[in-house]
């Protein structure tokens, strides 16, 4: 069994091939700066050919997607032209995410039209949290029109509880997952189950993100239109390309352009990291007392695996807890290691682990497939 996984950004196409009989990756690659998504998965099929990993496209099963959010779908589900729908009533709410996914669904519906095409949603790991977890303090008509915490990345903090529990050995671990790439999120989960993640109603909130603002009180958008003249339009595209580290420092979305500047002295710069570590330190602190402590504290994903900086900010001063970084161990770390990074003497594990969100989506399709049998 042959399931290719599609990681569809705004301007990237990103691709895992595997044989789900080993779950043995047989090939992967990517492309950035996408305009012409048709163009990208032909070159990616090309390329699959090409390497002997996918010499006819009658082999693949299926293709998985790692989707968003669609209105009343939050697990897996094949991508029917229904769901495609759904997904489109929740574009205001995934502006960034959903437009370019359905758009990339429906180029390979047309490239493999016998093909099935099934996504994962984000959201899926959540569905079982604490009914308090997935409740805004809102009018009930807003919560019966999808006004409600949906959390998301749940294929990252799912991927990295059941990875931690392997590698410590344990089944009913208390873990705190702290995503940290282009979009952030800060994960609870206790043992099979997702209790808490910092992402609300939309993947725009929460942490800061690189250039999507995050925590935000609602009243500053009618204050700006009221008061400085600001149209919604230009609100939304300000939270969604200006916002974050990005609005913050100034200099750039890439917190290793922002690093560097920190270092040079840029002020500013040196906020946007303080902002960044206050916050992931404001959902650590929430989901300790959800949990009643913490087995592991994770770091995962481009920045949680390779900024040290940031790593020893965040976990700084946590001795109340008992929870200490060692930093010869965090300094020590190297790119795609798995390690505890923590002191000998500490309560919980400090660990850093790349996540695998597309064997996760892998998984969740075949299992899709084989249920229909």
């Amino acid at each position: 069994m042959k399931i290719l996984i599609a990681n569809i950004g705004s301007t990237s196409f990103k691709y895992r091939l595997f044989d789900m009989t080993t779950e043995a990756t047989l090939a992967k690659g990517g492309f950035e700066r996408v305009t012409n998504y048709s163009d990208a998965i032909e070159k990616a099929l090309a390329e699959m050919k090409a390497s002997g990993a996918l010499p006819r496209l009658e082999e693949l099963t299926a293709v998985g997607f790692k989707t968003v959010l669609a209105k009343g779908v939050l697990g897996c589900a094949e991508l029917t032209e229904d769901v495609l729908k759904a997904m489109e009533e929740m574009n205001e709410v995934a502006p960034s995410h959903n437009p370019p996914y359905i758009a990339g669904i429906r180029k390979f519906r047309e490239k493999l039209p016998r093909t099935p095409m099934v996504g994962l949603f984000e959201t899926a790991w959540w569905v079982n949290a604490p009914e308090a977890a997935k409740c805004y303090a809102v009018p009930q008509q807003w919560t019966d029109w999808g006004v409600r915490p949906y959390g998301f990345h749940g294929a990252s903090h799912r991927y990295i509880a059941e990875r931690v529990a392997k590698l410590l050995g344990g089944s009913d671990l208390r873990v705190i997952s702290c995503h940290l790439g282009g979009s952030n999120s800060i994960g609870a989960t206790h043992g099979a189950r997702g209790v808490g993640n910092s992402l609300g109603m939309s993947p725009q909130s929460g942490l800061p993100h690189n250039n999507r603002v995050g925590e935000l009180d609602a009243f500053a958008i009618p204050f700006l239109m009221k008061t400085h003249g600001l149209t919604i339009d230009q609100i939304v595209r300000s939270m969604n390309k200006e916002g974050g580290l990005l609005g913050i420092s100034g200099v750039s979305n890439d917190v290793r352009d922002i690093v560097t500047a920190a270092e040079q002295g840029n002020t500013r710069a040196k906020l946007a990291m303080e902002v960044f570590a206050h916050s992931i330190r404001h959902w650590i602190g929430a989901y300790l007392v959800q949990l009643n402590g913490a087995d592991a504290i994770v770091f995962t994903a481009g920045i949680g695996e390779n900024q040290p900086q940031l790593r020893e900010m965040v976990c700084a001063n946590l001795d109340w807890f008992g929870i200490r970084l060692d930093p010869a161990k965090n300094a020590a770390h190297q790119r795609g290691q798995e390690a505890v990074i923590s002191a000998t003497d500490s309560r919980a594990k400090i660990m850093v682990v790349s996540t695998n969100e597309e064997i996760v989506v892998a998984r969740e399709v075949k299992k899709l497939l084989e249920s229909r049998k």
